[in-house]
């Protein structure tokens, strides 16, 4: 049952009253388990602001949201496969790759079938509707339930509530971390029937950005009864088996980008090459092995296409829920292509968005309607080291080849939202743009009790790492309870 409007008023408004009381405790606090971003030069981290008010949705929408994102993320990997079993095609997709993704992709492209984790980011809005799907490192489980089971306690003994009822919110609210974890024995299982990992190596760069999200996972897994351990590649060896620490491990968490083993200095990085190209299991288990190509939005975008080329479906071999899945959440995306599209598109900047086909973090995504903004502008000279207007930059883009182009996407309409950020001593009331992002895995028997994380930003380009927060996601029933907390206490 959903909450009434007047429910949802009086919870963000004794939230936001009473901000003052746990504020500083609910930013701290969520600092100190991983809520923060880790600098790659010495190892510092920055905390992660998180809001005093959270997202509620229910519990049957956020299924329904999960479902969409299992099949987006299975109808993506499907088109990877077809485009890279095309030779007039591949080049859509291998264009982007750096050498080392390129030659991984090629050689394991037509076996891969399962995606223990995978994340689809949406905007919502009048619908719902589906930005991309990330394959290569979807994080946030840890930073999801970081934020959601902080908020609730902190929020919770401000009210009164008992640490048992606290627990009982918690555990009705769900856990991405726990999913993750149960996904991975899965995933496991597949590759050795009827066994589960003894240890489980988490693999990470040294000072990772999201180095404190592994720790907390890592965390978690031993709680849940494996021995787990954060690894990096200089730590690695082991020619029968993958060896760190003196300990064995049989499966590998992967959260280094192929392409950072290409950079120079990096310790290690042959190892794990060697490991990647392995059939999975020949010296452990590698979830998720290397998935480059189905991350790349020019695969994306035929998604897109295929509501109006039955062929490309056809060859995808898309089923009729992922079509619809599709049609019902995928907003018109093309590879920026041809005088003529880049014609439309620089004449009406206010409808389009442009996004380097590889590439991540939201360094290269250009929002026509913020053109006029500082950001964009910064973008676009980090891009082509020079301010170019929005015609300008769709000159440019249409040509460049650099991560396999560009591809145009229709803007979807949403509007920032009123929250109070928590950073430190502050509570601050701040309009935020926010998106709602979905897990789901692809190739496993059942699929784990998937939750989402919500992020926020000043920007249209909503990004962790660039500056933006963690919104508490809680589900309705607990967002009732918890408000029945706080009237039982305020009395």
């Amino acid at each position: 049952m959903s909450l009434t409007e007047k429910e949802r008023a009086d919870l963000v408004h004794a939230l936001t009253w009473d901000a003052k009381r746990f504020g500083q405790e609910l930013a701290d606090t969520a600092y100190a388990r991983g809520l923060a971003v880790t600098n790659k030069d010495d190892g510092t981290t920055k905390p992660i602001p998180i809001t005093a008010t959270p997202v509620i949705v229910d519990a049957e929408e956020l299924q329904r949201r999960q479902q969409l994102a299992a099949r987006l993320a299975s109808a993506t990997l499907k088109m990877s496969r077809a485009v890279l079993a095309n030779p007039d095609r591949q080049e859509i997709v291998l264009g982007g790759l750096s050498p080392l993704e390129r030659e991984l992709a090629a050689a394991t492209f037509s076996r891969l079938e399962t995606l223990v984790t995978t994340r689809v980011d949406f905007f919502v809005g009048d619908v719902v509707s589906a930005l991309e799907v990330n394959a290569t490192i979807p994080a946030m489980q840890g930073y999801s339930d970081i934020a959601a089971n902080t908020f609730l306690e902190v929020v919770g003994r401000t009210w009164g509530a008992k640490d048992h009822v606290i627990a009982a919110w918690q555990a009705k609210n769900g856990s991405n971390a726990l999913a993750l974890y149960r996904a991975l024995l899965q995933g496991y299982a597949q590759v050795r029937p009827g066994k589960t990992p003894e240890r489980i190596a988490l693999l990470s760069r040294r000072n990772d950005a999201q180095l404190t999200e592994q720790n907390y996972l890592c965390e978690r897994f031993r709680e849940w009864g494996a021995d787990a351990d954060i690894v990096h590649p200089d730590q690695l060896s082991g020619t029968d088996a993958v060896m760190a620490h003196g300990k064995k491990y049989d499966l590998v968490y992967r959260h280094v980008f192929v392409r950072r083993l290409e950079e120079p200095g990096l310790e290690g990085a042959a190892y794990v090459k060697a490991l990647l190209a392995e059939p999975n299991g020949t010296r452990a288990v590698v979830l998720n092995p290397p998935a480059s190509q189905v991350e790349v939005k020019a695969v994306f975008a035929l998604l897109s296409q295929a509501l109006d080329d039955s062929r490309l479906a056809q060859e995808a071999r898309l089923s009729d829920v992922e079509l619809e899945a599709i049609k019902e959440s995928v907003p018109w995306t093309r590879h920026f292509r041809g005088e003529a599209l880049a014609a439309e598109v620089a004449a009406n900047p206010d409808k389009y968005v442009l996004k380097r086909s590889w590439d991540y973090g939201g360094r290269a995504v250009f929002v026509g309607r913020t053109r006029g903004e500082p950001g964009f502008t910064e973008r676009v000279k980090t891009a082509y080291g020079e301010a170019l207007d929005w015609a300008g930059l769709c000159a440019r883009a249409v040509v460049d080849p650099v991560g396999g182009g560009f591809v145009v996407q229709q803007v979807i309409d949403i509007q920032p939202e009123a929250h109070l950020l928590c950073s430190g001593p502050a509570q601050i009331p701040t309009e935020l743009y926010v998106d709602f992002s979905t897990y789901a895995s692809v190739g496993l028997g059942d699929q784990p009790r998937w939750g989402g994380v919500c992020r926020g930003s000043i920007s249209h380009i909503v990004n962790i790492v660039g500056g933006g927060g963690v919104l508490p996601l809680i589900t309705t029933e607990v967002a009732r309870s918890l408000l029945m907390a706080y009237r039982a206490w305020g009395q």
